[in-house]
């Protein structure tokens, strides 16, 4: 149950931080109404909530490893709402940024010193 809960946070805070950011682009880079900036600012508002609900405590992982997710979701978001065509250095840059994050998010959880 909590990898599927690490699964779906980070996929929720990917929606909410690239939709939110792609909706400011769209105000701003193509003219669309100033109301579609203000969804994005609620939205990344948004994912700012979102990721404070991962299981894990410390904020540095979490956003870490959230890193390499926004990375390859920001390429997804490319090629399905905009129809970007991503070459090979995309796919071969996006993978390491994920196993980056699962190294991250999965890693056994760090002992402290004993004295």
């Amino acid at each position: 149950m909590t990898a599927l809960r690490i699964v779906v946070l980070f996929l929720l805070a990917a929606i909410a931080e690239i939709g939110g950011a792609w909706l400011i682009w769209q105000t701003i880079r193509e003219s669309k109404p100033w109301w579609f900036a203000g969804l994005g600012v609620l939205a990344l508002a948004g994912y700012g909530f979102v990721a404070a609900f991962q299981p894990d405590a410390n904020f540095g992982r979490v956003l870490a490893a959230y890193g390499g997710i926004f990375v390859a979701g920001s390429l997804a978001w490319g090629v399905f709402v905009d129809g970007f065509k991503p070459t090979m250095w995309d796919f071969i840059g996006s993978t390491i940024c994920l196993i980056g994050a699962a190294i991250i998010i999965a890693a056994p959880a760090a002992t402290a010193p004993t004295e």
